[in-house]
């Protein structure tokens, strides 16, 4: 073998592993790692902020389905990056944060820039490690994407004290490749008792979750789905695990991110099998309206999570994909193609009956109305990208979606600002996409310096900001209190002009007041963002509207809680 300097044999593991861009902000702490990249094919984007960069990482891992990268140096570096490592752990993305460090001499005499960040950022990641020996260096890296990967998949942070860095190891790229990655099946008999209670069942659905998508299983979820009839929800992290204009398509139940229909379909359900879900409070509400009266079979590649929030009658440890096909082989084996019967029908009538108008022609404009021009504006193979708040509760109740990793949200960490940096991931990991990243107006001020980023590497896509001049989520939360701590932010007093902002990053914007003009503000933005290769603004003033998501508004999913002669009808064909 040849001895190399060991931040080469780092890059060359980058390479192996399908890392064709990172992001980050170089520091005197993480000089040797950036010469080596200087000289390989990995594109490194310089962000203006350390959480961006894990933000955008995010992003493109979520696009990919591979690990995303983000590098710093020391100290407030790895500190900056904590909220996107978070992040990218509730929501099972994989991710590798890279951090320099001090020379490991000086690490115990508080010196500059030197902070214990694996301790840090142990309790939000799968491993945290700091490097020890310049031999160790490219297993390590191999060691962390494995990890990344594995099980629920989640981030890695790696300290890289400089004197480590500068060191050389025993390294021939020709002998070394990726390490295995374990994907679990389920036990053949848990699987036949699986089946038996779904042919038990006479109103069962399928709960899609992230973990579908993750896995990369839509195909076999829907194979299932049609061979048996079974209708098929899916959960805010599962948006787009199943096209949302198929005849099966059941809704989707929940607290806020949810559809009245979906609820409605929830409650009479009598079986949920639940897949790569991990029932999350938003999704639930109130634990014994969501399990009365149904059976529950719960399926994750990470066993921990089985009866963590409740107990299920059968727990199937498994990757979704071999799982679902497991599935669906010994349904097969059992009947042919079912045909659809009175639930199927049932749903479609739910659908028809229930659905929440969006054409209101309303001034202010009402925020349905946004989502039923972005429905019907944009494609199928649009990716949108979108956070936290009324305008993200909004999006999952309006907003559908057709295929996977086309709609991407920070369901459980939530944080503030993670659309923009997160849209500019998605673009560069698949340059041949529309990219739409849906944000609010304060989301938008917490990392808006990364569309200096987008317009100085021309990554082109189109925001669209929900803009309701204050913060709707945080003052309906007050209200109770009788408080407003400066939540409202009309111009002049707090708020900002964000046209001009956007004007001063170089960028087109557009202000819309009236919704006849929003289709073709739309249209406008795609153009101008193709045209120009930038990110593009559309700034959509909104009514403020009560109690969208809180107050009365959580206890929808009691609200459609089902007659009792709807339980008791017969539903055998």
């Amino acid at each position: 073998m040849n001895r190399i300097p060991c931040m080469e044999a780092v890059v060359a593991v980058l390479e192996s592993e399908g890392v064709d861009t990172v992001f980050g902000i170089p520091g005197a702490a993480i000089l040797p790692l950036y010469a080596a990249l200087q000289h390989s094919s990995v594109r490194h984007v310089t962000v203006r902020h350390e959480e961006g960069g894990t933000h955008a990482a995010d992003g493109w891992a979520r696009a990919t389905g591979n690990v995303g990268v983000c590098i710093g140096t020391s100290g407030p570096a790895g500190t900056n990056m904590i909220t996107g490592l978070y992040t990218a752990m509730a929501d099972s993305i994989p991710m590798i944060c890279v951090t320099g460090q001090a020379a490991t001499a000086k690490l115990h005499q508080e010196a500059f820039q030197a902070v214990d960040i694996v301790e840090i950022a142990r309790p939000v990641t799968k491993w945290a490690v700091q490097l020890k020996e310049p031999a160790q260096a490219p297993w390590v890296f191999r060691e962390a994407f494995r990890i990344a990967r594995s099980g629920r998949p989640g981030p890695v942070l790696i300290d890289l004290p400089i004197d480590v860095q500068r060191g050389s190891c025993l390294y021939d790229r020709e002998l070394d490749a990726p390490l295995a990655v374990e994907v679990p099946e389920p036990l053949p008999r848990v699987v036949r008792r699986a089946v038996d209670l779904l042919a038990g069942a006479r109103r069962p659905i399928i709960l899609a979750g992230g973990g579908v998508i993750i896995a990369d299983a839509c195909d076999e979820l829907r194979a299932l789905a049609e061979h048996l009839q079974v209708p098929v929800q899916v959960t805010l992290m599962g948006k787009g695990a199943f096209p949302e204009d198929h005849p099966l398509f059941a809704g989707m139940a929940g607290t806020q991110t949810q559809t009245r229909w979906g609820n409605a379909a929830f409650l009479e359900s009598d079986l949920v099998l639940a897949v790569g879900a991990r029932f999350g409070d938003r999704h639930t509400g109130d634990l014994d309206v969501y399990r009365r009266g149904r059976t529950f079979v719960h399926v994750d590649i990470e066993p921990t999570q089985i009866g963590r929030v409740f107990e299920p009658d059968l727990g199937i440890v498994g990757h979704a994909r071999p799982v679902l096909a497991g599935l669906l082989d010994e349904a097969r084996g059992r009947s042919g193609p079912q045909e659809p019967g009175k639930w199927v029908s049932r749903i479609g009538e739910l659908r028809r009956t229930m659905a929440r108008r969006d054409d209101f022609d309303d001034v202010p404009i009402k925020p349905p109305r946004v989502f039923k021009e972005i429905n019907d504006y944009f494609g199928r193979d649009t990716t949108f990208v979108t956070a936290i708040g009324l305008y993200q509760i909004w999006s999952g109740q309006f907003q559908t979606t057709y295929l996977p990793r086309r709609y991407l949200v920070c369901g459980q960490a939530g944080p503030l600002g993670w659309e923009v940096p997160a849209a500019m991931g998605v673009r560069l990991a698949h340059p041949e996409r529309q990219v739409v990243a849906v944000v609010g107006d304060y989301s938008f001020q917490f990392l808006m310096e990364e569309v200096a980023v987008a317009a100085q590497y021309r990554v082109p896509f189109v925001i669209i900001m929900i803009n309701n001049e204050y913060l709707g989520l945080i003052r309906q939360a007050e209200l109770p209190y009788d408080m407003n701590f400066a939540v409202d932010l009309h111009y002049g007093e707090g708020g900002i002009d964000h046209v001009k902002a956007m004007e001063a990053f170089g960028c087109p914007a557009r202000r819309v007041e009236l919704p006849g003009d929003l289709r073709d503000a739309l249209a406008w933005a795609s153009a101008e963002s193709a045209r120009e290769r930038l990110p593009v603004l559309v700034e959509v003033m909104v009514e403020r509207e009560a109690n969208a998501a809180m107050g009365p508004s959580l206890e929808a999913i009691k609200e459609f809680e089902p007659l009792p002669e709807l339980i008791t009808a017969d539903w055998s064909d």
